[in-house]
């Protein structure tokens, strides 16, 4: 598995990742509160965790051609939710999860 994690700083990191959750369980399994939320997709699972400072984004996958899909579905979406603070989201990939 690969894994990819992204950091986005902003002080309203539960809304989004409610956001989030909600839109994306319109189409696939969700788990999520306040602070934590799964998502899974077909070609990969991601896990978001909110704090005051920002959301974690943590997502694997099994190979570099699904972790470039999972990191572009949960970014445009995030950037879509957060237009008015425009975040950027810079992924780092933390290699295989095995």
């Amino acid at each position: 598995m690969i894994v990819s994690k992204a950091y986005v700083a902003t002080g309203v990191a539960s809304k989004y990742l409610i956001q989030l959750c909600k839109h994306f369980g319109h189409k696939v399994a969700v788990d999520y509160d306040e602070s934590r939320g799964r998502v899974d997709f077909p070609f990969g699972t991601c896990r978001l965790t909110a704090d005051e400072a920002g959301l974690s984004i943590d997502c694997e996958t099994p190979d570099h051609s699904t972790t470039e899909r999972i990191r572009n579905v949960v970014s445009d979406h995030l950037e879509r939710f957060a237009w008015r603070e425009k975040p950027t989201v810079e992924w780092a990939d933390s290699g295989s999860g095995e």
